[in-house]
């Protein structure tokens, strides 16, 4: 047998050589077309769990949305106002899905008529949810109570979050088949080239350790990444080194990755500053309850203590209208006291309709000129009966002769009422001094006592309505109170001012005292 020649043997390995290599090359190129084709499946398939992920989001947004809406009791035109970019939103979300789906439909139609059901259910889910949506959408738009308002939301809950979870399982099934298909695509390719390598090791084994292997791990490292996923890890960092298919997955499951942990991340701060806030109103609620709880107790003091100021001028009356019945000798007086105090429980009366009226706004003041000199003899008329009750001797300074612009009720009721807490805090102290001074533009009157004085820490509040000072007398008696008479003397332009203790000459005693002193607007001609 004539043995081959060496360049026979050489054309002959060449040809075979080439055969190899086109063999292997024809193999490759159709591994890889079959790989490129899953890889843009499993791209699509990411990228519709992408878009699933951001419709979630806009479910959530729609839902806060529509809740604090229904739970603020938002008219219906704001209510929907407010949900309308969210709906809008979501509705652009659906319509992409839909495309993406048919797209995804068509790429399958070489598979088979199943594969195209498959795909073509997830339009089925996406209906659903539209549904649902416009189901929500006409309830919200509807006039309702919260109740049933919030009903609506939670059905829209219940069903977008079983179908949207329905739908990300399936797209994960659909991925994970496209891995696997891939996968056993690499057990073909490799028994093809461990086939080659017995005729062609040199060039199976460049084949292998220089191309496939790779091409291997980088899937491998995907198949990995998509698992850490799937765990609820989204801290995913994939290397890309190459922008072909594989890299170009690479990049999209690291941005899915990142888009997914940050969303998690604002969810968990989300939540934090939920907890926070329920907290801070929670505390606000409490201290707001305590608040009026103490202006409650206050209050029923307050209105126990105007009881006892009526019954008085009340019992005199009585008295008096008793001792007339039975033959008083000197009736005239008696009617007089009767009148007297008839016109004192009369202007208390209207004091407090006045006093009622602050408290919603209501009050009107009735300012007019009134002279001075006249104020100072009724404010000294009514209270001088208390004063002499106290035992407390009184200077008081001829007033000067100007008239001042001001509600004489108000004001006479203003002044007596401070009298009354000078005699109520100071009766110690014996001494009162009541003065008038007139300047250029306004009217000062003062009332001065030689009492304790008011701590530094009292002053600050004192003016406060229902706030009372730390003093043994602080509960005692009541009046328009000073936080009413501030209210009063400044709605008529003027001020009122506290100085406690008194400066060393101007003080009655040698108690620290007190003074409170009013400024009104003094008429001009």
């Amino acid at each position: 047998m004539t043995a081959l020649s060496l360049k026979l043997r050489l054309t002959i390995g060449a040809a075979l050589l080439g055969a190899g290599t086109i063999l292997t090359a024809l193999i490759l190129s159709l591994g890889l077309a079959e790989v490129a084709q899953r890889l843009d499946t499993a791209l699509a398939s990411e990228n519709r769990i992408a878009r699933y992920a951001s419709l979630s989001t806009q479910a959530s947004t729609f839902l806060v949305v529509a809740t604090e809406a229904v739970q603020t009791d938002q008219p219906t035109d704001s209510r929907m106002a407010r949900l309308a970019p969210v709906i809008d939103q979501m509705r652009r979300t659906f319509d992409q899905l839909h495309a993406d789906v048919e797209d995804a439909v068509q790429a399958a139609e070489a598979l088979g008529l199943d594969e195209q059901s498959r795909y073509g259910t997830q339009s089925l889910g996406i209906a659903r949810m539209q549904a649902a949506l416009d189901s929500a959408e006409t309830g919200l738009a509807e006039e309702g109570d919260t109740a049933r308002l919030r009903a609506h939301l939670d059905g829209f809950a219940s069903r977008v979050d079983q179908l949207l979870s329905q739908a990300v399982n399936t797209e994960v099934l659909f991925r994970n088949d496209i891995l696997a298909g891939i996968e056993a695509l690499r057990q073909r390719l490799t028994r093809a080239a461990l086939g080659i390598v017995a005729a062609t090791l040199l060039a199976v084994a460049a084949f292998t350790f220089g191309l496939i292997r790779p091409q291997f791990a980088r899937l491998n490292r995907l198949r990995t990444a998509a698992h850490q996923i799937g765990t609820g890890d989204f801290s995913v960092s994939l290397p890309v080194t190459r922008n072909d298919e594989i890299g170009q997955l690479s990049t999209e499951t690291n941005r899915m990755a990142a888009a997914l942990l940050a969303r998690q991340e604002e969810v968990q701060a989300e939540w934090a500053r939920l907890n926070e806030t329920i907290a801070e109103r929670t505390e606000a609620l409490r201290t707001a309850n305590a608040q009026l709880a103490e202006i409650d107790d206050k209050r029923r003091r307050f209105f126990a203590d105007i009881s006892h100021e009526l019954r008085t001028p009340l019992t005199v009356i009585l008295m008096e209208a008793e001792i007339g019945t039975r033959g008083s000798p000197d009736p005239k007086a008696a009617f007089a006291t009767i009148e007297s105090r008839a016109a004192r429980l009369n202007r208390r009366i209207d004091d407090l309709l006045r006093l009622a009226r602050s408290d919603t706004g209501e009050l009107a003041l009735d300012p007019q000129e009134v002279s001075l000199p006249d104020l100072m003899r009724e404010i000294r008329r009514e209270s001088q009966s208390e004063i002499d009750s106290a035992g407390m001797e009184v200077d008081t300074p001829a007033p000067p002769d100007v008239a001042v612009l001001c509600d004489p009720n108000w004001v006479r009721q203003v002044i007596v009422s401070l009298i009354r807490n000078a005699i109520r805090h100071a009766r110690a102290g014996k001494l009162l001094r009541i003065t008038a001074e007139a300047s250029a533009t306004d009217v000062t009157l003062s009332v001065c006592d030689n009492g304790p004085g008011v701590a530094p820490e009292d002053q600050t509040r004192i003016f406060d309505r229902f706030a009372q000072g730390t003093s043994a007398t602080a509960n005692a008696g009541f009046g328009v109170g000073l936080a009413l008479a501030k209210w009063v003397i400044e709605a008529q332009g003027g001020a009122i001012s506290l100085q406690s203790p008194l400066p060393h000459g101007a003080a009655l005693g040698d108690a620290p005292g007190t003074k409170i002193a009013v400024r009104l607007p003094r008429k001009t001609d």
